[in-house]
């Protein structure tokens, strides 16, 4: 009988494999659950400025503070205007289709999707509209471009499911929404989705803050973006 070897998942860190990584970031345990804005909020729908001070204490801060908010609401992946900040900046933490697990902070993300790949169509959602999960097609490949916290260089090529959220977070920095990518009867089936599913969606976030021991984010009874 042959022998049969099974491939060992790995984990990156800004496109580093490394050797041990725990469960939770250690940025996500220094930082503190914010609320996430909602579709409708001015932030979500601007472009973001530029980061233009690296290493610093606010910058590294926000960070933790946006992984923090991506674990308790269960996300893969969190741009800073959901946190109501207006700067470039987005965070990861995903596994991918191999099983391997990617994390990472980017800063200034420049995006280049790969038009020779293969697209992709995937039910994909937001945490900025909970509940909602629609079919999207997008770029089956991309490449990143940016710096990190403290302004040293990262290049990251992805396909599959890591690209797709890779697109959909920089494309949060320049304001657009994969709401803003749907059909008008998609749009209305998304916020019908939301509507339904949007409490229970935060009493599980609120849930998860307690069980890390976190201060729950608090959310208004209804969307404070208006849709």
């Amino acid at each position: 009988m042959a022998r049969i070897f099974r491939r060992k998942p790995a984990t990156y860190v800004l496109g580093e494999r490394v050797a041990d990584y725990p469960a939770y970031a250690p940025e996500s345990m220094r930082g503190r659950p914010l609320r996430i804005t909602e579709i409708g909020e001015p932030v979500l729908h601007a472009a973001a400025r530029p980061v233009t001070q690296f290493g610093t204490a606010e910058l590294e801060r926000l960070i933790d503070d946006m992984f923090a908010t991506m674990d308790v609401a269960e996300g893969v992946g969190l741009a800073a205007p959901q946190v109501g900040v207006d700067l470039r900046v987005f965070v990861y933490d995903l596994t991918d289709d191999l099983g391997d697990r990617h994390v990472g902070a980017v800063v200034n993300p420049v995006l280049e999707v790969d038009l020779d790949a293969e697209p992709l169509t995937e039910d994909e959602g937001c945490l900025s509209v909970p509940g909602a999960y629609v079919p999207l097609e997008r770029p089956g490949g991309a490449t990143i471009r940016g710096v990190d916290k403290d302004g040293g260089p990262v290049q990251l090529e992805a396909t599959g499911y890591l690209a797709r959220c890779f697109i959909h977070e920089a494309q949060h920095l320049d304001g657009t929404l994969y709401w803003d990518h749907l059909t008008p009867e998609q749009q209305k089936d998304a916020l019908r989705q939301r509507d339904e599913q949007r409490a229970e969606v935060l009493a599980g976030r609120h849930e998860i803050a307690v069980e890390l021991e976190k201060t729950p984010p608090v959310y208004p009874a209804e969307p404070a973006g208006g849709r």
